[in-house]
């Protein structure tokens, strides 16, 4: 039943906001974070059996494709797209999709992403069942997870009249995409009940995303057909290096989703976590909902914290607290990072400031 049915892995992002921990040399899709297993090669295990890794694809760049097969070393090498730089996940998006078009004109393609904690596998596998049905009926299908808090840091997509169940999921549709919002916005989100937390997988027939990409993207729709129309001839390098610096950079919700038109959403609990930030990983690793617990990880070393809480440390040393609270603490060999829990989202600006400082050598 599923024999065209394609999972597309988005693995090219930085992973900045996990920094020092992840670099540039050492991205946050290789890294074990929440197991023992790297994020990537957990991403295409929970795929299994529903996706078999000759329909598992992936969206990356060059400087990552290595250290990607390395995780797991089965997955055919064609089935790497490589990007020749990011321009963000709504091109990403296109590339990936023509890619597989080409392969399997009927492909109905789930985008996923290589750096989602997911803390019940079986049950994604089902929602993905009851996507690729909703999808089969040429809806874009969007998997909605049920929000525990108001969440600032995510998109919201708001849940219109019932489509009807599928595979034992209800299907809504969608009425409208959220972007993030303050914090009284997110509580009356969740008061209403309508709101779901937008994870960023999308379902959908790569013919029906593609048309999304001529009627909305026009100009990138251009170039990514040309490039799809040089697969497989000696001229692919060369037009891929000629036309993909003029695709619109853009996140794909914005590209295309948020001015989508029959698109459904399937709010689903699927123990998500999006292990963007030092703080969304210590939420995925703490099982204290109080958040009181020190989570840790070492390999060579020990931690003590002593009457302290709330505090995630990772060291390949010895690390001892006394009387601190909701501290992050990331030991390497070249850095120590310290900061609060509520500040975990702004690593960002200590890029900013090491590149303005030409210390790219810690990046």
């Amino acid at each position: 039943m599923y024999e065209n049915y394609y999972a597309l892995i988005m693995a090219g992002g930085g992973g900045t906001r996990l920094w020092p921990l992840s670099r540039k040399h050492r991205p946050k899709q290789i890294l074990s974070l929440v197991d023992e297993d790297s994020m990537f090669k957990i991403s295409v295990d929970r795929l299994a059996p529903l996706f078999p890794l000759e329909r598992v694809f992936v969206v990356t760049g060059q400087n990552m494709v290595d250290d990607l097969k390395a995780q797991v070393p089965d997955l055919p090498d064609e089935n790497f797209i490589i990007e020749p730089f990011g321009q963000d996940t709504g091109p990403a998006v296109g590339f990936g999709i023509m890619h597989i078009q080409e392969r399997d004109p009927n492909a109905i393609v789930a985008v996923l992403t290589a750096d989602h904690h997911i803390a019940n596998p079986e049950r994604f596998r089902e929602v993905l069942k009851a996507a690729y049905e909703a999808a089969s009926q040429d809806y874009i299908v969007t998997l909605g997870i049920s929000p525990t808090f108001p969440a600032t840091g995510f998109g919201y997509i708001e849940r219109g009249e019932l489509i009807g169940e599928m595979n034992g999921f209800e299907v809504y549709h969608s009425e409208r995409f959220r972007e993030k919002p303050n914090v009284e916005t997110a509580i009356e989100f969740l008061a209403r009940g309508c709101f779901s937390w937008n994870a960023g997988m999308f379902i959908w027939k790569a013919e029906r995303a593609l048309q999304e990409f001529k009627q909305q993207r026009p100009k990138t729709y251009q170039h990514l057909t040309a490039i799809q129309a040089a697969i497989g001839t000696p001229e692919y390098d060369r037009v891929l290096k000629n036309h993909w610096p003029h695709v619109e950079k853009l996140p794909v919700d914005i590209a295309v989703m948020e001015n989508a038109h029959q698109v459904a959403v399937i709010p689903v609990d699927i123990g998500w976590s999006d292990i963007g930030s030092w703080s969304s990983l210590y939420d995925a690793l703490c099982e204290d909902e109080e958040q009181h617990s020190n989570v840790h990880r070492t390999t060579n070393g020990e931690v003590f914290t002593v009457d302290s809480e709330g505090m995630l440390v990772i060291t390949e040393r010895t690390v001892v607290t006394l009387g601190t609270q909701n501290l992050v603490i990331v030991d390497t060999d070249d850095v120590v990072f310290v900061c609060d829990r509520t500040q975990a989202q702004n690593v960002r600006k200590i890029i900013r400031i090491l590149q303005e400082n030409g210390r790219d050598d810690l990046l």
